[in-house]
């Protein structure tokens, strides 16, 4: 029995140590107020920061834009400003070519002082009236030409002809034309020998002028362009021949206008010319009579190899407000890979300067990081000095500075910025010292509320007892402000800091959008974004402003869920 009653008694006392053991883990459990109350300040503010899921989902973005930005730049196979190019087909212009449409006149050899200026005038009158009675009359036009030449032509007699189809359908009177004119009192005989070809005779019957609307090209110099090869030729091509025989030569004609000489390609004739529009271009013979069935068959395209084997495209466009070819050679030309897909090689694709995105992004966040740094920096530092002095002194050296703060907060700053920006692209300031200038803008003016947060702070630190004990131990007033003082303002600093690094980087954003901020060929988020300015960006290339827009976004909301992080850690009232 005795035994059993010790068994019972040492289990007891295993339970009842047991069971202290609980409570003291529960008295010192993480949520218990004694436990809180062992840590240090600063442990106690880390934890309840870590422990806000929020702050930690922005802190672990603000990581990775960093690690983004400067590692990433490092790291990237590409430069900044490194441009890219490819090989692009696309259309030169090579020629151009015009057709006929206006008579031309070659005089015999021998007598062009006799037949020039106004002979010439009076000559292509009576083609056109020749043209014009053909047209009215249709088929019966040869009909009427031997009934007028049969009849008296020393007058002019009226031919009645059918209306046009499409006009009234009465008939309308038409003159018919002056077969022969007189001129210093020689008469002189127009006929039509062919199409589009018209000769010009003496009253002896000879022949003097020719009127064409055919020009002749020639592979060989050794063809003499007589007058009477010219007239051959001409007269053949107007009346479908396929030879003629000048200066005691037989001479061929082929379907495609070419002149054959001993079965020897030496021309060809056609009713365009073309002329190179560049100084370097050659228009080689086989080139011009590629070209002239082109034209003739009102093909759009037409293939050309050269002697190298080389075969090139060429396109021909019709321009009817001139009344022109002009012949376009396609080509493959190096330039800039602008606007790209995204591809392996460029994974956000390219920009208006044909350089990669991601790179520019990588390069553009350590800009839009640094800016929004180094400005709350040059705010921090003023606002600290001046609200720490103002806080201290107090009485007039306090009206003073609260005063000039007044003055800054009644500065606007937005245009101030934008006549800025202005003046520094009048005069044209490169783009380093421009963002230098920027930084040192933001920072002067971004200082008065931190200034008046810092006063308002100490105005409350320094009646305390340990600031009574400092001036009792003789210490120097620099060393109590910032010493003492200043390091019971940085909780509150760090928040208000944080949170402005926000608005910093929205502020670069806007500017930089708007042609105002960091320019080429620096990067930024706001300039990448300036892009979406060009409305065939904003609906073709998502890829060149989206990416940059959500990186701006999330770092700004990054930055406002630790700055709420961390204002709830440092507030004494918060107990989670």
């Amino acid at each position: 029995m005795a035994k059993k009653k010790d068994e019972k008694e040492l289990k007891n006392s295993s339970l009842h140590l047991e069971n202290n053991s609980n409570q003291e883990e529960e008295t010192y459990s993480l949520n218990d107020d004694r436990r809180v109350k062992v840590l240090s300040p600063s442990a106690m503010v880390v934890k309840r920061f870590f422990r806000n899921r929020v702050a930690m989902f922005g802190l672990i973005v603000l990581v990775f834009m960093f690690l983004f930005s400067f590692l990433g730049g490092a790291i990237s196979r590409y430069r900044e400003d490194e441009q890219f190019y490819k090989k692009e087909g696309r259309a030169k212009d090579y020629a151009g070519a015009t057709v006929m449409d206006e008579y031309e006149f070659l005089t015999a050899e021998g007598r062009e002082a006799e037949f020039k200026g106004s002979y010439q005038s009076k000559a292509l009158g009576i083609i056109k009236q020749m043209e014009e009675l053909e047209e009215a009359a249709g088929d019966s036009f040869e009909e009427e030409i031997k009934e007028h030449e049969e009849g008296d032509n020393t007058a002019s007699k009226p031919v009645v002809k059918p209306g046009k189809p499409g006009k009234k359908s009465d008939d309308e009177e038409v003159t018919a034309f002056e077969g022969s004119f007189t001129k210093s009192g020689k008469t002189y005989k127009v006929e039509r020998d062919g199409k589009s070809f018209y000769t010009v005779k003496d009253e002896n019957g000879d022949l003097l002028c020719i009127a064409y609307k055919v020009t002749i090209k020639l592979f060989v110099d050794d063809v003499p362009l007589s007058f009477e090869f010219q007239y051959q030729s001409r007269h053949a091509f107007a009346n479908g021949d396929k030879s003629f025989t000048a200066d005691g030569v037989t001479y061929g004609l082929t379907d495609d206008d070419l002149i054959i000489r001993s079965g020897e390609d030496i021309g060809y004739m056609t009713h365009f010319k073309v002329v190179a529009l560049n100084s370097d271009v050659t228009l080689t013979r086989d080139y011009l009579a590629k070209l002239n069935a082109a034209l003739e068959e009102s093909e759009e395209k037409f293939e050309y190899t050269d002697e190298q084997g080389n075969t090139t495209e060429f396109s021909v466009t019709f321009r009817a407000e001139k009344n022109d070819w002009v012949i376009k050679r396609n080509v493959d030309t190096t330039v800039l890979d602008i606007y790209s897909a995204p591809s392996w090689e460029h994974l956000l694709g390219t920009d208006a300067n044909g350089m990669d995105i991601l790179t520019r992004l990588m390069y553009g966040g350590r800009i839009s990081l640094m800016i929004g740094f180094i400005v709350e920096i040059i705010a921090t530092i003023i606002g600290i000095i001046l609200g720490g002095i103002s806080g201290y002194f107090g009485g007039w050296v306090d009206n003073l500075i609260m005063r000039i703060v007044d003055i800054f907060y009644c500065i606007p700053s937005m245009p101030i910025i934008i006549i800025i920006g202005a003046a520094m692209d009048y005069n044209q300031v490169a783009a380093g010292e421009r963002m230098i200038f920027l930084m040192l803008t933001l920072g002067l003016l971004g200082w008065p509320g931190l200034a008046r947060m810092v006063r308002g702070q100490i105005l409350s630190l320094r009646e305390q007892e340990f600031m009574t004990a400092t001036e009792a131990c003789g210490v120097r007033t620099s060393r109590r402000i910032f010493k003492h003082l200043i390091p019971n303002v940085i909780p509150q600093l760090i928040v208000s800091v944080t949170m402005g690094l926000g608005g910093t980087i929205i502020t670069e954003a806007t500017l930089s959008y708007l042609g105002l901020g960091v320019k080429y060929p620096f990067a930024s988020w706001g300039n990448i974004i300036s892009d979406v300015n060009k409305t065939y960006v904003l609906q073709s290339y998502w890829f060149v402003w989206i990416p940059a827009g959500l990186l701006l976004l999330f770092t700004v909301l990054a930055f406002n869920l630790v700055g709420d992080g961390l204002r709830d850690a440092f507030d004494p009232k918060m107990k989670r």
